[in-house]
């Protein structure tokens, strides 16, 4: 499975230069402890270059989720915090050095302390399927979270008595100074237009695209896997085989960034932050990723007039351009 794994992660990281990525987040669904102990060691944390895109670390999202709100994620896999939650902690994902996110559902018992310990080590939390109330996500806030995954999705709906995770948007609870940012699949699929504008003219500053790519982005139809689950591709959609439940996108960034553009009718500079700067300021690395400041990291990308991707640079050099793009 290590094998696997190292060499799974290197073909999609090759593959996604094409799309005008440069560093990334791989996701590990909610699994069993033993595919933790194996998985995780195996993806290191690099920068990218000419064999593909950089991995900035491993998103874990579960299992420490709502089974009401599971989504994709195998519901046998899920777990709660019981007693010694640091000590739950190691047994379920062993070294987690390599880890960069972790979603959690808020309202699960102890996971306040789980929020404070991971901040401490430098992970941003992520609030995620979840049937957590305003309140539960603002406490989470206050503790450190400051992520929200997958907006609207796999999370109780908006309500006017009670907005849900939705609410932290538009919160006057969140402490000074500080940003809650949320993810957003901008697919056509994931999310209506009139959502993704709601969210975006609510709180523009904090939105970031997200793929919720799975490992079929750029098959073809039919079954494939996704963790311990069988995925069915019809079209753009990703279903859990046999069931109409999405799971994850087959969208690629750029796609994303296009369709955000003419979706949420805003100006071309915010489309593209959403995918740069947005990121690099929720995961605290602004400093080299996001911009092209001077001291930055240098990675960028190329586009045509329509947004599609010509070249794409790493550190200053050319690591993948279209076939018959000429500077």
């Amino acid at each position: 499975m290590t094998d696997e794994v190292s060499s799974g992660i290197l073909l999609v990281a090759k593959k996604l230069l094409s799309h005008g990525v440069t560093s990334f987040c791989p996701t590990l669904v909610s699994s069993p402890p033993s595919v933790y102990h194996k998985v995780l060691p195996q993806i290191k944390i690099h920068d990218g270059g000419p064999d593909g895109a950089g991995v900035l670390g491993v998103h874990l999202e579960g299992p420490f989720i709502s089974k009401e709100k599971k989504g994709a994620h195998p519901e046998h896999c899920l777990r709660t915090f019981q007693n010694d939650i640091l000590q739950e902690l190691s047994d379920m994902y062993g070294s987690i050095d390599n880890v960069i996110i972790l979603t959690l559902a808020p309202e699960i018992r102890g996971s306040k302390d789980v929020i404070r310990e991971m901040v401490r080590r430098g992970i941003t939390v992520s609030l995620g399927h979840s049937i957590a109330n305003l309140s539960q996500a603002e406490e989470a806030v206050i503790e450190g979270a400051s992520f929200i995954t997958h907006l609207f999705n796999a999370m109780l709906p908006f309500h006017h008595r009670d907005p849900g995770i939705v609410g932290l948007l538009t919160s006057d609870r969140i402490p000074a100074g500080r940003t809650v940012f949320y993810g957003m699949i901008a697919d056509g699929i994931h999310t209506n237009p009139a959502a993704l504008r709601i969210a975006h003219r609510a709180h523009p500053k904090g939105l970031v695209l997200v793929t919720d790519a799975i490992t079929a982005m750029g098959l073809p139809p039919g079954r494939h896997t996704l963790g311990q689950q069988v995925i069915e591709i019809e079209g753009l959609h990703a279903y859990v085989a046999g069931t109409k439940t999405l799971s994850g996108s087959i969208a690629t960034m750029d796609m994303c960034v296009r369709h955000f553009l003419g979706a949420a009718g805003c100006s071309l500079e915010s489309a593209l932050e959403a995918a740069s700067l947005h990121p690099a300021q929720l995961l605290g690395i602004e400093h080299r990723k996001g911009t092209l400041n001077y001291g930055a990291d240098a990675d960028f990308v190329l586009l045509d007039k329509e947004l599609n991707v010509k070249a794409t640079y790493i550190a200053g050099q050319q690591v993948w351009k279209e076939e018959r793009f000429q500077i």
